[in-house]
Formats: structure tokens, C-alpha cells, sequence
């Protein structure tokens, strides 16, 4: 047997290996993923059948694992309590056309310019609501009064704390460092396999009353549970045009598609990889359509159970086929055992699973690089939590933008100050008076980047502080574009100097803009008087300055200030 023959063998054990440990972590993940949406368990077993199944066929990543996540659940939780669970299925529908929509028309371009601030603050916002959730299954509160918004089902739960059962916070504790033991001991062994087998022990045990300890089962709370039910089709209607069904689908296709081309990043990062996000985010979409069309809620890709794809030997996408058949195998033959998992343990699986997705790492890069970007991050998890997930989403993304805006209309540019031919000595920072101050009169303003609507109107603010110099070079070496305000502005930049009695000299305008410049007139005219050269070492040299090599080289040995007013 040649060495290609063997290698192949040996990817194929792997791949279904990994397929069936990753199939044993979804079962007991997609059950407890479901309860915290506010759907019912079989609708997380047949997501992640149906979804994570044509997921793997059609999608472009060799090791993305589809199906319910923590990150789509507090927008399902929140559209589950106010339209009810039935219409879950016709969100994932609907979010899976916008997602093929989305496809077609190439929009991922756009949908990944969303801030990372405003992913992680939504994260963040969504693992306090997973956890926060528990709280009447971790207690044993039963019966209380559910209410639309998610906050004040919080507070009714804290204000029935009295009536907790002792059994069930012990069952929740127990199982709950069971979880973080094996996080810091075992680590190639995830929780949720040895938790759901113990707590279904336990279950069966209060049900059958061969002991005293009575716990709230997926039984008691949601009723029978069949294998079957993954393949039926239920009756779906919707509106495809109802505002409030489109607001929610638009928000779980945006970040259905974020989460899913970031798993698939790092999972390329751990296997120095490619994938093909295209074809990726075409999977994505026919996955919740699939998911919706018998019964199941929107689904994306999991970071933690495709990193645990990774790590245990997956070498292609036959894995996460192998896992999606095997959790259909498992669920037909053994669902109706886990009928009897104890809602505590539940609650002990969707905590560590908050807990996982607080990404402590990336808020500490975040606030030591960029102070404004964690208030963001903090304001969307807050918003996420006391309002509504989509509102977070939309928020953050208005304030980031805004935050760029005003960044980028600040001016991006370079001066050299000269006195008496000669070059002044060098200042750090730029205070407009200081050009004054140091007695200038030949001075190059270098435009750095672009000149656009944006930020033209603090070039010229910039401009016109400029006192004390009867010679003003604009340099346009640096800049690649320029819009119709920005021509208008450098058109009033030079008007305004020239009424102050400067000179006015343009230099360096490369291809990126000498197309626009050449059709304006007033360029044209300069360009005739002869305030238009080719460099600023030839413009220097018109001025009586000595120069003792290319402008470009001297740079190192001129005064220069970075304008970041």
C-alpha cells in the first residue's frame, strides 16, 4: 500500500473520529442551546441535524460545526417570548433567504466592516443573558410569570428567590465544577459528555421515585421527546413581509454570517488553511433554511465545538457530515433517555457556556489599544441586556461609524516649516501657532490619503491658521483620491490664501488625482502661470532654496508636524 493510500486511510479514521466525539458534545450543547432560546429541545437536536448536515455539504470550511449557538440565542429568546416558539422556525427560514440574499449580491463585503467592539459586546451581552436565564432552573423556581422583556423575567426570578430547593442548587453546583474541572484538568474531554450521562442517571432515578430528590426534568417542563420528530415537517406559515419578523431575521443573518466566516477564520488558523467563504456563507443559508423546514430554530457556526472539531483530528468536512449523521443515529435511538436530564444540569451546561463565550483576552486588547472601542463593547453589552440584542447590535454599529467618521475627518497631513531658504528645526507636535511662532515663510503642507467631503473642511481650517508666511506649497505626493468637495475646498483653500497676499503653489499631483485637477479651470490657469510643478525640490529650487538632493530624501532633516487637530 503506497504512502498516499495509507495518509488517506488514516485522514478518513480521523475524520470520523472526530465526527462522532463532536456529535456526543452537540447532543447535550443543542439541547441546552434550544432551552436557552426559549424553543424546545428537539428543535436544537433537528438544527443541529438538519442545519449542521447541509452545512457540511455545501459550505466552503473544512471544520465549521453549524447548528444552535449561544450567540443567536438571546435574539431567539427575546422573539420566542413575544411571538411564540412556533414562529421560530419561520424566522430560521427567513433568515436564510437573507442570507442567500445577502450571498448573490456579495454583501459580506459590507457585513464584516461591522466593528469587532460591537461582535464582542454583543457576545458579551448575550453570555450575561444565557447565564442570567438559569437562574429559575439553577434555584428550582418554578411557575413564575414570564414577561416580555428579559430584564424584568430577571428581577421576578430574584424576587422569588426565597422559594429555591436546596436539592436542585446542589444538583447545579455539582454538575456546574464538574464543568470547570474538566476544563482545567481534562481538557480533551469537554463537560457536556460526562454532565448529560450523570445528570439523565439522576432524572430517571427522581422520576422513577427510587429516590426522594425530586428535580425538574426536559420531561416534566417540556413533555414526551421523539427521534422521530427530526424528520416531520411542520405546518409554517409567515409573513414574510411582517416588520418585526424582518427586523429579527436581518439581525440573525448579520450575525449568523459574522460568526460563521470568524469560526472558520480561526479554524483556518489552527490548521493553516483557506477557506472558501463564498461557499461558506451559501451553506449558511440553505442551513437555516433546512433548519426551519422541519421545525428548527436559526442556526451558525460554533466556535468552540469547531475548535473541538479541530483538536480532535478533523482533516476535511466528512467530520462535521459524519457528526450531523450521528447525531440524527443517536437522537432516533436514545432521544427519549434525555427526557430525563434534569433542568438543573441544563442550566450548569448553558452557564459554562456563558462562561466560555466572555472572551477576556480580546476585551483586555480591546481597552489597552482603544479606550472608545471598549466603551462601545461595554454600551452594546449593557444595551443587549437591559433592552434588546438587535437594538445593541444596531447601536454600537451607529456609534462606531460615527467614531470613524470623526476620526477620518480629521486631517491627515504633513509641514515643513522654512525661514530665510532654510529649514526650521524639528517640533514633535503641531500647534498652529508654533508655525507663526518660529517665524516661517515658506511652507509645504504635505495632503496625506484623501481629500473627500469628510474631513476637506479641516484641511482648510488648517490652512487658513497659517499666519506669517507669504509662501504656501500644497504638496499632493501623498494624496490618492479626491472628491467634488474636496476640489471645491482646495479651490476656497487657494481663494482665501490668495486674498491674504500668499503665494500659492501646487506640486506632486500624481495619477490618483491629476485626472480631476486637470479638469477644473482654475487649475488649468495656475497650471499656465506656472504655479503648478511637477515636484517640491523643483518648486524649492524656483524660490532661490538650495537643495542638496531630491526634497523626498531630505525629509529625515525637515521640520515636520503630523496635523491631527
Amino acid at each position: 500500500m503506497n504512502a498516499t493510500k495509507i495518509s488517506l486511510l488514516v485522514n478518513l479514521k480521523n475524520n470520523w473520529k472526530s465526527g462522532i466525539t463532536v456529535s456526543l458534545v452537540s447532543i447535550p450543547l443543542s439541547i441546552s442551546l434550544a432551552v436557552a432560546s426559549n424553543s424546545t429541545p428537539i428543535m436544537g437536536i433537528i438544527t443541529a441535524f438538519w442545519a449542521g448536515l447541509i452545512a457540511s455539504i455545501f459550505g466552503g470550511s473544512n471544520y465549521n460545526i453549524v447548528g444552535p449557538t449561544g450567540a443567536l440565542s438571546g435574539i431567539l429568546a427575546m422573539f420566542a417570548i413575544t411571538y411564540g416558539v412556533a414562529s421560530l422556525p419561520a424566522l430560521a427560514i427567513m433568515s436564510g433567504i437573507i442570507i442567500l440574499i445577502f450571498f448573490i449580491l456579495r454583501f459580506e463585503r459590507y457585513i464584516i466592516l461591522i466593528p469587532s467592539s460591537v461582535i464582542h459586546g454583543f457576545t458579551l451581552g448575550v453570555a450575561f443573558i444565557i447565564a442570567l436565564n438559569q437562574f429559575n432552573s439553577a434555584l428550582g423556581l418554578q411557575g413564575l410569570v414570564q414577561h416580555e422583556k428579559f430584564i424584568n423575567n430577571v428581577m421576578e426570578s430574584f424576587a422569588n428567590i426565597g422559594r429555591f430547593d436546596g436539592w436542585t442548587v446542589i444538583l447545579f453546583l455539582s454538575t456546574l465544577a464538574i464543568h470547570f474541572a474538566f476544563l482545567k484538568i481534562i481538557r480533551k474531554i469537554p463537560g457536556p459528555i460526562i454532565v448529560a450521562p450523570i445528570g439523565i442517571l439522576i432524572g430517571y432515578l427522581s422520576e422513577s421515585g427510587l429516590i426522594e430528590m425530586k428535580f425538574q426534568t426536559i420531561h416534566s417542563k417540556f413533555g414526551e421527546i421523539a427521534g422521530s420528530q427530526i424528520f416531520q415537517m411542520p405546518n409554517l406559515f409567515f409573513n414574510i413581509f411582517d416588520s418585526n419578523l424582518l427586523k429579527a431575521a436581518l439581525a440573525i443573518a448579520v450575525v449568523a454570517i459574522l460568526e460563521t466566516l470568524i469560526s472558520a477564520k480561526i479554524a483556518d488558523g489552527m490548521t493553516k488553511t483557506k477557506s472558501d467563504n463564498r461557499k461558506e456563507m451559501m451553506g449558511l443559508g440553505f442551513a437555516n433554511i433546512a433548519s426551519g423546514l422541519f421545525g428548527g430554530i436559526s442556526a451558525t457556526a460554533a466556535l468552540a465545538r469547531t475548535a473541538f472539531n479541530v483538536k480532535s483530528g478533523a482533516k476535511h468536512k466528512l467530520s462535521a457530515t459524519v457528526s450531523s449523521v450521528m447525531i440524527g443515529l443517536v437522537s432516533v435511538a436514545l432521544i427519549s433517555y434525555f427526557k430525563y436530564l434534569p433542568m438543573a444540569v441544563v442550566a450548569s451546561i448553558l452557564v459554562y457556556v456563558a462562561f466560555r463565550m466572555v472572551e477576556a483576552e480580546h476585551f483586555r486588547h480591546i481597552y489597552t489599544h482603544n479606550k472608545s472601542a471598549f466603551g462601545v463593547a461595554l454600551m452594546v453589552a449593557m444595551i443587549t441586556v437591559i433592552q434588546d440584542p438587535i437594538v445593541g447590535i444596531l447601536i454600537g454599529s451607529v456609534i462606531s461609524l460615527l467614531i470613524f467618521v470623526n476620526h477620518f475627518s480629521k486631517a491627515q497631513s504633513e509641514i515643513i516649516v522654512n525661514k530665510n531658504k532654510k529649514m526650521v528645526a524639528k517640533i514633535q507636535t503641531l500647534k498652529f501657532n508654533e508655525v507663526e511662532k518660529h517665524g516661517g515663510d515658506v511652507i509645504v503642507y504635505r495632503f496625506a490619503g484623501q481629500m473627500n467631503y469628510i474631513n476637506s473642511q479641516s484641511h482648510l481650517d488648517n490652512l487658513n491658521k497659517m499666519n506669517g508666511v507669504h509662501t504656501v506649497i500644497l504638496n499632493f505626493r501623498n494624496l490618492f483620491y479626491i472628491d467634488m468637495d474636496g476640489i471645491d475646498s482646495l479651490k476656497e483653500i487657494i481663494e482665501t490664501m490668495r486674498a491674504g497676499g500668499k503665494k500659492v503653489i501646487i506640486t506632486s499631483a500624481g495619477p490618483f488625482i491629476l485626472p480631476a485637477l486637470e479638469r477644473e479651470e482654475w487649475f488649468l490657469d495656475m497650471k499656465r502661470t506656472g504655479f503648478v510643478f511637477n515636484s517640491t525640490t523643483e518648486a524649492l529650487k524656483t524660490l532661490g532654496f538650495e537643495m542638496e538632493g531630491d526634497f523626498g530624501a531630505e525629509r529625515v532633516r525637515l521640520a515636520t508636524y503630523t496635523i491631527s487637530n
